[in-house]
C-alpha cells in the first residue's frame, strides 16, 4: 500500500512506511493513511534536533531544528506508519490532527507545551503539563536549566 507516494522516505526496521511529507502535505498524507484503514493515532511528539543536526533524512528532505512525529497503527492489517515533518525554528507551524484524529487533541496540546510547536486549527491549544504563566518551552535544548525551588515535608525521624 502507498499513499502519496511523491513525498520521500526511508526504510526503517520498525516500522512499515516511513515518510516526510512537507507541512502543506501533512495533514492530506495523515488523512490518507485514515481513509486506507489506520484506525489509531498511536502518539504525536515535537522534537528539538538544536544539538542533533545530521540526523538520517532521505534526499530532497531539508533538515530543520523541530521534528513532528506521528505514528498510526492499521490494527486490521497489523501494520504501522511513521510521518516525520520537518518544522523550522522561526515558524513552528503544523496543521492540527484533531479533525482526522480527535484523540490526538491532548498530545498537541503537550507537542506545543513542552517544546513550542504550534498546532493551526487546534480547538484548545493551551497549556496541558505546566502552568498557564510559564514562560518558555521546558523540552527545548536552548530552554535555561535554572533551579526551580522545591518544598518538602520536614524529613521524618529514625525510625
Amino acid at each position: 500500500m502507498s499513499v502519496l507516494p511523491e513525498v520521500p522516505r526511508l526504510p526503517d526496521r520498525l516500522v512499515d512506511q516511513l515518510a516526510f511529507p512537507g507541512r502543506n502535505t501533512y495533514l492530506r498524507m495523515v488523512s490518507a493513511f485514515r481513509d486506507a484503514g489506520f484506525e489509531l493515532c498511536a502518539d504525536v511528539c515535537a522534537v528539538d534536533y538544536l544539538t542533533h543536526p545530521g540526523r538520517s533524512l532521505p534526499d530532497g528532505v531539508t533538515p530543520e531544528r523541530f521534528e513532528v512525529v506521528v505514528n498510526l497503527l492499521s490494527l486490521s492489517r497489523r501494520q504501522r506508519v511513521r510521518i516525520r515533518v520537518q518544522v523550522p525554528e522561526n515558524d513552528p507551524v503544523v496543521d492540527s490532527l484533531v479533525g482526522v484524529y480527535p484523540g490526538v487533541e491532548a498530545m498537541e496540546r503537550e507537542a506545543y507545551d513542552m517544546v513550542g510547536i504550534i498546532f493551526s486549527d487546534h480547538p484548545d491549544l493551551t497549556r496541558i503539563l505546566m502552568p498557564e504563566d510559564w514562560e518558555g518551552h521546558p523540552l527545548r535544548k536552548d530552554y535555561g536549566v535554572g533551579r526551580v525551588p522545591v518544598q518538602f515535608k520536614e524529613a521524618p525521624g529514625p525510625r
